[in-house]
């Protein structure tokens, strides 16, 4: 069931992911080099999100078989989403780093991610950045009042496919302010005119994953860690929004 928001309480997740803005706009930018561990940017990220008196949400999600352990989800080029942070795993130039991350701020949630270069990237890897970035922002567009969100699954499916990459579907975006993960389900694909009416209130993750290969991908034996079927790169890009008076308002950016 989708739950409509107030404007206060759009406010507080407002916060929430205002603190994840911050955080990927003033702080990680100046980590995010080659010879760095993404165990390293995790206790950065723990350490910035609980300074500003909010709670890394991806701690424990899962249950008590096989719990998140990690503050925020870093992937590494293959690496799609949900990628656990490791003292091993150490940054190279040239590599992509998607960083995820979720805060709970007395119990309203912010959820946004972005993918990093790693010092100079090469061409393909600059264009699969810039067109998943787009990506997210046309979804974003298409996100308003009266639309539905085939519409919004059908824009970003066709520009990422103009530009010869693909969408991952087996994840999607998703509803999100009162938890991490709410009604509705937003794949990054679809047809127009199709799915869920989008209303005012609504607060939505819009999250492309885009893949330079096939949008195939297996999850690792870690039980999290998501990667390319065919060992190509991916990138992900997303915002939390709130839909008012008809229109997006993007809530994990700042003023």
């Amino acid at each position: 069931m989708v739950v409509l928001k107030t404007l206060d309480e759009i406010k507080e997740i407002k916060k929430a992911n205002e603190i994840i803005a911050r955080l990927y706009e003033e702080v990680l930018p100046k980590y995010i080099k080659a010879g760095v561990s993404t165990l390293e940017l995790n206790n950065i990220i723990e350490d910035y999100i609980r300074t500003a008196g909010a709670i890394p949400a991806t701690i424990g999600v899962g249950g008590p078989v096989n719990p998140y352990p990690a503050g925020s989800c870093i992937s590494v080029n293959e690496e799609v989403v949900h990628g656990i942070p490791r003292a091993n795993k150490i940054l190279q130039e040239g590599d992509i780093v998607g960083v995820d991350v979720v805060t709970n701020l007395n119990g309203y949630f912010g959820d946004s991610a972005i993918t990093f270069p790693v010092g100079k990237i090469d061409e393909e890897a600059t264009k699969l950045l810039e067109v998943t970035k787009v990506a997210r922002d046309i979804g974003i567009e298409a996100a308003v009042a009266g639309n539905r969100l085939g519409d919004v699954g059908h824009a970003i499916q066709q520009y990422v496919e103009k530009n010869g990459f693909t969408v991952v579907r087996d994840f999607s975006g998703h509803g999100v302010g009162k938890a991490m993960h709410e009604d509705p389900c937003i794949p990054n694909f679809g047809r127009r005119g199709r799915g869920l009416k989008i209303e005012n209130g609504m607060v939505l993750a819009i999250e492309p994953m885009v893949n330079e290969g096939s949008y195939k991908v297996s999850i690792e034996n870690d039980g999290w860690t998501v990667v390319t079927r065919d060992g190509k790169r991916s990138a992900h890009f997303e915002h939390s929004i709130a839909i008012i008076d008809g229109k997006p308002l993007i809530l994990s950016k700042l003023d």
